[in-house]
């Protein structure tokens, strides 16, 4: 099982191992005790209470019925697995075709008001054409050997962008100026997607920065793609995996950090013109 280093997840394994330490300790047994009834190694039983080891659902089943606190087992586990929600594979989220995984977020969507990405990869996806959508798409399927469900996948992702237009949300978006030269699909692909974006620049409810390539990085450099969920939660893309960070101040230092970064970006008419010399460049 792959474990995160992020500090809502180590919090939140810290906690259930607190909880699980309480039930041993009501129940009159020490750490050695309850691993040798179980037939575990001494040392599993601290590593489980100091979070350094998350516990499996029959992990919990078997402390659960030896520490004789089996009405609490059902809720333990719930607990364990959304931890584990929190730091998720994109093998995993993605098993089962690229759809699942763009549909799993809809529920956070539909309830969110206030958006805040940064990226310096790509154009995020409220932003994108469909035919950017779709080779952006079609090459994480192909590259992960994933079914192919692509077309469900890009409608779901088209229609997620209604939520642009209705609902009164706000979308701050903050992008490096590289994003607008990397080439996702193609030099036409790029012009449509590119001149898209200086029609969303007029929408009320889109702030659109763009962080020049001369700008001065001393104080704060490019970082990793997030979007924070009005202060509920951020999302976090990694090359390997998919984090949910809900822990409040972990959520405050991605606000400070989305705020850095937003400072030296250009917005309206300066945005505008970095966007029109990336349209020239493709000649």
């Amino acid at each position: 099982m792959v474990v995160s280093s992020s500090s809502s997840v180590v919090q939140a394994r810290q906690a259930l191992g607190q909880r699980l330490r309480e039930i041993r300790k009501d129940a009159g047994l020490t750490a050695r005790a309850l691993a040798g009834l179980a037939g575990w190694h001494e040392s599993k039983c601290s590593r489980i209470e100091h979070g350094r080891t998350p516990p499996s659902d029959a992990d919990i089943r078997v402390w659960t019925e030896l520490c004789d606190a089996r009405g609490q087992t059902a809720d333990l586990i719930a607990v364990a697995r959304g931890i584990a929600g929190m730091y998720v594979e994109w093998q995993r989220m993605e098993r089962s075709g690229l759809r699942p995984a763009q549909e799993s977020v809809l529920p956070l969507w539909e309830r969110t008001r206030w958006f805040r990405t940064y990226s310096s990869w790509l154009v995020p996806g409220p932003l994108q054409t469909r035919a950017y959508t779709r080779a952006l798409l079609s090459a994480i399927r192909d590259r992960r050997a994933l079914p192919d469900d692509l077309e469900a996948a890009v409608a779901v992702r088209m229609d997620k962008q209604r939520m642009i237009h209705e609902g009164g949300r706000r979308f701050a978006i903050v992008m490096e100026e590289s994003v607008l030269r990397h080439r996702i699909g193609g030099a036409e692909t790029m012009v449509e997607q590119l001149n898209h974006l200086i029609t969303l620049t007029s929408l009320p409810s889109i702030s659109l920065g763009i962080v020049p390539l001369t700008a001065n990085r001393t104080a704060l450099w490019p970082v990793e793609d997030f979007w924070i969920f009005d202060r509920e939660q951020v999302n976090v893309e990694l090359v390997s995996a998919f984090l949910t960070i809900t822990q409040p101040r972990e959520i405050g230092m991605y606000a400070e950090t989305f705020a850095g970064l937003a400072e030296p970006a250009v917005y309206g008419a300066a945005a505008r013109s970095r966007i029109t010399a990336a349209i020239d460049s493709l000649g």
